[in-house]
């Protein structure tokens, strides 16, 4: 009887005690709270977005001697976010922790001396490439022009298995071969065009000659050929009238349909990689090579163990460059990856 009156007195106890808000957690301010307030009035905060981004990455590289976890959280949460100043924000409150972490001294040593190195170079305020092909003028019409053609360019990348970027890059060079080597007679009768389309010799706006175009045919049909796609690409360039010469003339030189253009210069590509793969030479991951093999054609394709890029020489505002180099520029410079990412395979079925 005495036990069940002592635990009752301290269950009544108990529930007087909550009742009367004597056992409630208050909260307060988070001790860091100025901190966190201050980020909209912080350097940080007012920077601009390049520059922000810049200082925010030379942060990421200390934190991730220190703290790898932390930093490849912080990338890959803004690699994969879509709030302009998330990664300036995410560094922000790391900072928080490491201002008090038993690595501060160091790390704020580290963090002043990259910022004093970084801050000598005066920032260039011109738009400048680092490429300099793609000052010119004439790039500024054709990118402009390859992302207007974006939906034939990824058609044919769906028909053939190649990479659109890939794609890109061969029209890249062929259409700057060509302004560029008759430069005056294209300004003079034309004007600045988007792209210009071949007709004599070679057709299309990637320069593919009737011999060639014939070498694609024909390789899509022979399964003893090495440089054979495989049945389901047997048909993709089947003609529908029996004059297949003026129909692949017709095709090839079309002003305002590409299509065509894109999947002979697709083929090409596929069916030269895969002769260099039979061959025991894997080339899928090269494009500069690609690029090189489509513009020297499939006489030239001779599988080796030491390719090199080069191909037709092209000079663009007193520099010279090759075909190959031209279509390599292009393909890791970051231009265009929004229509055309940069993608792990270029081939697949």
């Amino acid at each position: 009887m005495h036990a069940f009156a002592l635990f009752g007195m301290a269950v009544l106890a108990a529930w007087i005690l909550y009742q009367s808000g004597v056992s409630n957690n208050s909260g307060g301010a988070d001790k860091n709270n100025r901190y966190l307030a201050d980020y909209k009035h912080s350097s940080v905060a007012g920077a601009s977005q390049g520059h922000l981004n810049m200082d925010c990455y030379l942060d990421l590289v200390l934190m991730s001697k220190m703290y790898p976890q932390n930093a490849e959280l912080i990338y890959q949460a803004d690699k994969y976010g879509h709030h302009p100043q998330a990664l300036s924000r995410m560094v922000y409150a790391a900072n928080l922790y490491l201002q008090s972490d038993t690595n501060a001294e160091q790390y704020n040593a580290a963090r002043s001396q990259i910022a004093r190195i970084y801050n000598q170079y005066q920032v260039r305020t011109q738009e400048e490439n680092i490429i300099p092909w793609m000052n010119d003028s004439n790039w500024a019409v054709l990118k402009d022009a390859l992302a207007r053609d974006s939906a034939a360019i990824r058609q044919a990348a769906k028909l053939t298995g190649v990479d659109a970027r890939l794609i890109v890059g061969c029209t890249v060079g062929e259409q700057l071969r060509l302004f560029n080597t008759k430069r005056e007679q294209i300004k003079r009768y034309l004007g600045p065009v988007a792209m210009t389309v071949q007709s004599q010799f070679s057709y299309g706006i990637n320069g593919i000659k009737e011999a060639t175009a014939i070498k694609v045919e024909k390789h899509l049909k022979d399964s003893a050929s090495p440089f054979y796609m495989g049945p389901q690409y047997a048909h993709i360039l089947d003609f529908s009238t029996e004059d297949t010469t003026e129909e692949r003339k017709a095709r090839l030189t079309d002003w305002h349909h590409h299509l065509y253009s894109y999947i002979y210069t697709a083929c090409v590509l596929k069916q030269t990689m895969l002769q260099w793969k039979r061959a025991g030479y894997d080339i899928s991951d090269r494009p500069e090579i690609l690029f090189t093999l489509f513009n020297l054609g499939f006489n030239a394709s001779k599988p080796h163990a030491d390719p090199q890029c080069g191909g037709a020489n092209i000079e663009v505002n007193n520099r010279m460059y090759t075909f190959g180099g031209l279509g390599y520029d292009f393909f890791y410079s970051g231009e265009l990856a929004q229509i055309y990412p940069m993608n792990v395979h270029l081939f697949t079925d």
